[in-house]
């Protein structure tokens, strides 16, 4: 029987190991599961949309596409399902929407700062050249009973708290850490130390400082859902457990996110997800990129050194300059994804150089379409997606004189160096119209224009017709 294994070894935080990655539908022959039904089922955390994505949300972004991509060379396009959501009910985005939003209605100032968060990090992604997951659920469709039947926040917690897992105190609704004995096992966290530790508020209503909560009491200036308990908002950690069960099933193959969700998010979506089933495992593979730091440093506002993806995209904040999505997406696939990350213009320079010698490359020998991946290239990503061998395996493709099996082999991780060579009607008609003022003379204009369309990265050059003598213009479009 082909058990759907394909040579692929990740990380598992859980284990602190790295395994060879076998599917649960792979995993048992029976007539209740059809080969054609077989699936590869993948979560991530998404953003919280109260403000622009970051460098450091990039990561994860990039990481977890590169393993879509990868899943999906493996087992096929249609049998890999990727959900990553959008958490649109937070208290952070409550005190963005009071802020931006004064003179609005709570409910309307929320939805100003959600959709148009929201639309900016789907812009950002797509120019970092990422696919959109199979499913992006958003957490205010999934709080109370839906008509689809499918999970919500509000009976699961009901579940946990019929099953002994969780207590109504305070106006609050909290799971209680003591009911669960393997609680703390992603983090590595015994639970002793937790009830010792300074960093942990203990507030009289709990009976554990480590509870924590799932349903809390909203005022009647803050958004809320009607619930067994009055009328509310659900806790964080609620949210991922019901939108991963809703789209994967009640255990799944893989769950990412960064370093910093690890404990307490993890640990708590677990804890929730596996007492509200009654399963060993929510996911069977944990794997969690590393942190980014900026030129040296932690990024924060306090620093300077805080920077949106759109800054870098859009803006001359990083460098002076912007950078394309495409350098991005190779500096951080020359990391390890585990390992920190320094992003910093040098290395942004240094990946734009390395595009454009590939197309080069490329374009000097004819290449322009790709075959199958190089066999190289792939077992490197297979080896918990050691991007850096990966690369260096493209350079020496090149190297060789195989540029098809490169560019084949950077296709299956989203990027193409060849860009092309057509440019927009705008950008043609202006590069008609400079030549005319050249013609008349009008050597200013011709010049304004020309510094106009290279700041767009449209890099003219001047030349004769080799036939009838008359001056033509070139371009090339350059990162």
């Amino acid at each position: 029987m082909d058990d759907g294994f394909r040579g692929l070894f990740l990380t598992n935080t859980l284990t602190r190991r790295k395994e060879r990655f076998l599917p649960l539908d792979w995993r048992h022959s029976c007539d209740c599961c059809a080969e054609a039904d077989r699936r590869v089922r993948m979560y991530v955390c998404g953003p919280t949309v109260y403000d622009f994505a970051h460098i450091g949300n990039a990561r994860p972004v990039i990481v977890f596409d590169i393993l879509f991509r990868l899943l999906r060379h493996l087992y096929g396009a249609d049998r890999v399902v990727y959900a990553r959501n959008i958490t649109d009910v937070d208290d952070k985005i409550n005190a963005r929407a009071l802020r931006d939003h004064p003179d609005l209605p709570l409910n309307e100032a929320i939805a100003r700062v959600t959709e148009g968060t929201a639309a900016q990090f789907h812009k950002d992604v797509a120019a970092l050249g990422t696919l959109p997951p199979t499913f992006e659920p958003r957490a205010t469709g999934f709080v109370t009973p839906r008509a689809d039947g499918l999970p919500d926040m509000v009976t699961m917690i009901q579940t946990l708290i019929a099953r002994g897992h969780a207590y109504v105190a305070d106006g609050e609704v909290l799971f209680d850490v003591g009911s669960m004995p393997t609680y703390g096992a992603l983090s590595h966290r015994k639970l002793e130390d937790q009830q010792a530790g300074a960093r942990i508020a203990v507030e009289a209503h709990k009976r554990n400082p480590a509870d924590f909560v799932l349903w809390k009491l909203s005022a009647a200036d803050e958004p809320g859902w009607e619930s067994p308990w009055g009328r509310g908002r659900p806790g964080w950690h609620i949210e991922c457990s019901v939108m991963s069960e809703a789209y994967l099933g009640r255990t799944f193959d893989i769950h990412g996110g960064g370093l910093d969700l690890i404990f307490p998010h993890h640990e708590n979506e677990i804890a929730q997800s596996c007492c509200a089933h009654g399963t060993e495992k929510m996911a069977e593979v944990w794997m969690h990129n590393g942190f980014v730091q900026v030129d040296g440093r932690k990024m924060s506002k306090s620093e300077g050194n805080f920077v949106t993806i759109a800054d870098i995209l859009e803006s001359d904040k990083v460098g002076g300059r912007s950078w394309p999505g495409e350098a991005i997406r190779l500096l951080m696939l020359k990391t390890h994804y585990r390992e920190p990350i320094d992003f910093t213009a040098a290395r942004l320079d240094e990946a734009v150089r390395e595009l454009d010698r590939w197309e080069r490359f490329a374009k000097e020998a004819g290449v322009v379409s790709a075959e199958a991946p190089d066999e190289a290239f792939l077992a490197a990503l297979c080896d918990d997606l050691s991007g850096s061998a990966a690369i260096a395996r493209v350079h020496q493709l090149f190297d060789e004189g195989k540029g098809a099996q490169a560019l084949a082999s950077l296709a299956l991780v989203g990027i193409n160096p060849v860009r092309e060579a057509d440019v927009s009607d705008d950008v043609a008609a202006r590069i008609a119209l400079r030549l005319e003022r050249l013609k008349a003379k009008d050597f200013a204009e011709a010049d304004r224009i020309r510094a106009e369309l290279a700041a767009e990265g449209v890099m003219l050059k001047d030349g004769k017709d080799p036939e009838t003598g008359e001056r033509i213009t070139t371009w090339e479009v350059k990162r």
